[in-house]
């Protein structure tokens, strides 16, 4: 796993991690509920795995999402298991599975719901739950709530943090991009500044089409108006940059100084006036600008009329997402029905593996089985390792803080990290409900069994999924380029930024998928297309484009 740096880490997100996973845990030992704070924590568990740092009106809803799913899935789950009937709990798995399949692969939010739809009755088709049946969702329920209040709640005191940082790490990441102009570091600064625009304009996405009452809003007003600046100062800087030739510090330092006067510090003395831009910086396209973006900042209060909206995102098509389906439920009842032969009742964790490594949306399948076992062994090793030493209730609650802990920061960062977290937390989940059987060398194996069976059907009868989608990716991506340079010449400013956003959009996209491919086992004698220098192509051809379309919009001004 790659060594995180301190100032990388999200502590945050950990802390809330430790804490919604110890403190049902902590109540139930205080009251002698221990049963229904067990359930709340594995909804707490599941909460967890879905709390990004993404701005807090998206956390809300895919916790809410997370938390109806696994309830309404923990509870089919549970009335096929009391109904005593095996065939029952079979139905009400392949049912789940052909409802998360059918819903995997139309976006992040859908894909989410579907998982945890099948991972509720995986857990209430393989845990009996004491009180009636009605009891056990809303706990579960309860647990998830938890953690959306420990996620959601820095939204009373910091309303716009995540949209603030994202659209300041444009201004800091434009800035790198003229310190490199010249170097051989050049491109890949310019690059790195477009994801960062790309990553604010998704932030950004939700206030950008607001109505005008919120637009009147000064914290709202003043993040648009800097987030439309950032994007003319992308424009300037790919034309510095592609001018390549070294700029002076008072170029480079243009970007901090715009931020500091579009986004200064809560409570802080208004920000100088910008200096202006050196003649050595206006003796070129990309510095005029440069130079008349400042001028604009100082001189227009309000926003410049650029509206921009994402490029829709292009979703698998029906044959792809019905072959999912078909291989997702297959998989789930083969594990079902091998959990049933070795193991017998209880058998759940063969098919919620299923459910967690079997998503081609989340990354490559290969790395994500492969991560999944490595994870589950070192979390068997570590709890096996800890609870030689740990004796007593509330030394077992520290312990499930702790990897917690480690799971949430795992979750931003390595997979395996994160299923180490999440193993260790369901063995100790197990053994407060009273699960005392010998299941460290059985938890290894399902893993391995589930990850085999995954990989097994995925590449035997789907092995160019990922494939597929970079190739048609890459296309699009490169028809979004090509666009760019024919309408731009002709196009207002508003629609060349459009133009703009849209390729570097789908080439940022399409470096993803393709990464993807790469990461799954080819098949033997085929080699895969140069993606790569496809997209690179393309990518130097908007930098030229934007550097030609800023040259003929300054063109003739003093």
């Amino acid at each position: 796993m790659p060594r995180l740096p301190w100032r990388r880490l999200p502590l945050a997100a950990a802390a809330r991690g430790a804490v919604a996973l110890a403190l049902p845990l902590l109540v139930g030992q205080l009251t002698g509920w221990v049963v229904p704070s067990v359930i709340a924590a594995i909804g707490a568990l599941w909460g967890v795995s879905q709390d990004g740092s993404d701005p807090y009106r998206v956390r809300v809803r895919r916790l809410g999402v997370t938390g109806v799913s696994s309830a309404l899935g923990l509870l089919a789950g549970e009335l096929a298991l009391r109904s005593g009937q095996s065939a029952a709990v079979a139905a009400c798995l392949v049912g789940a599975a052909l409802v998360a399949g059918a819903v995997g692969l139309r976006g992040r939010i859908a894909s989410v719901g579907g998982m945890h739809l099948l991972l509720g009755v995986t857990i209430g088709s393989g845990i009996p739950a004491p009180g009636p049946w009605w009891l056990p969702p809303l706990e579960l329920l309860a647990g998830v709530a938890l953690v959306l209040l420990l996620s959601a709640a820095p939204w009373l005191w910091r309303r716009h943090h995540v949209e603030r940082a994202a659209v300041l790490a444009v201004y800091r990441s434009a800035a790198e991009a003229l310190a490199a102009a010249g170097s051989e570091g050049a491109e890949e600064a310019r690059r790195r500044m477009t994801l960062a625009l790309n990553h604010a304009h998704e932030v950004m996405a939700g206030h950008l089409g607001a109505p005008a009452r919120q637009l009147r809003q000064p914290e709202v007003g003043e993040l648009v108006r800097a987030f439309h600046c950032a994007v003319r100062l992308g424009e300037a800087v790919t034309a510095l940059v592609w001018e390549a030739r070294p700029l002076p510090p008072a170029v480079t330092g243009v970007p901090l100084h715009l931020a500091e006067r579009l986004l200064p510090e809560r409570d802080a003395a208004p920000a100088p006036p910008l200096p202006a831009v050196p003649a050595v910086g206006t003796g070129s396209p990309g510095g005029r600008a440069l130079a008349e973006l400042c001028v604009a900042v100082d001189e227009e209060p309000g926003a410049d009329g650029l509206t921009l909206r994402l490029p829709s995102r292009t979703w698998p098509g029906r044959a792809a997402r019905l072959r999912y389906t078909v291989l997702l439920t297959g998989c789930v009842l083969v594990a079902h029905l091998l959990a049933e032969g070795l193991h017998g009742p209880r058998g759940y964790w063969l098919p919620m593996t299923v459910a967690f490594v079997y998503k081609p949306d989340f990354g490559p399948v290969f790395t994500r089985a492969l991560h999944r076992c490595v994870g589950t062994v070192v979390g068997v090793a570590a709890i096996g390792a800890v609870s030689l030493l740990t004796t007593g209730p509330y030394t077992v609650i520290a312990v499930v803080a702790v990897f917690g802990a480690l799971m949430a920061v795992g979750v931003r960062h390595h997979y395996a990290l994160a299923t180490l977290g999440l193993t260790a937390v369901v063995f100790v989940l197990l053994d407060l409900l009273g699960d005392d059987r010998p299941l460290y060398g059985t938890r290894i194996l399902d893993t391995a069994l589930a990850s085999a069976l995954v990989l097994v059907a995925h590449f035997a009868v789907w092995p160019d999924s990922a494939a597929s989608r970079a190739e048609a990716q890459t296309e699009s991506a490169v028809d979004a380029a090509r666009r760019y340079r024919d309408l731009a010449p002709e196009a207002g400013p508003i629609r060349r930024q459009a133009l703009r956003r849209d390729a570097y959009h789908q080439l940022a996209e399409a470096r993803r998928t393709v990464a993807h491919a790469r990461g799954e086992p080819a098949r033997p004698g085929r080699s895969l297309p140069d993606w790569e220098g496809a997209i690179t192509a393309a990518e130097r051809l908007c930098d030229q484009v934007t550097a030609q379309a800023v040259a003929g919009a300054t063109a003739g001004r003093p």
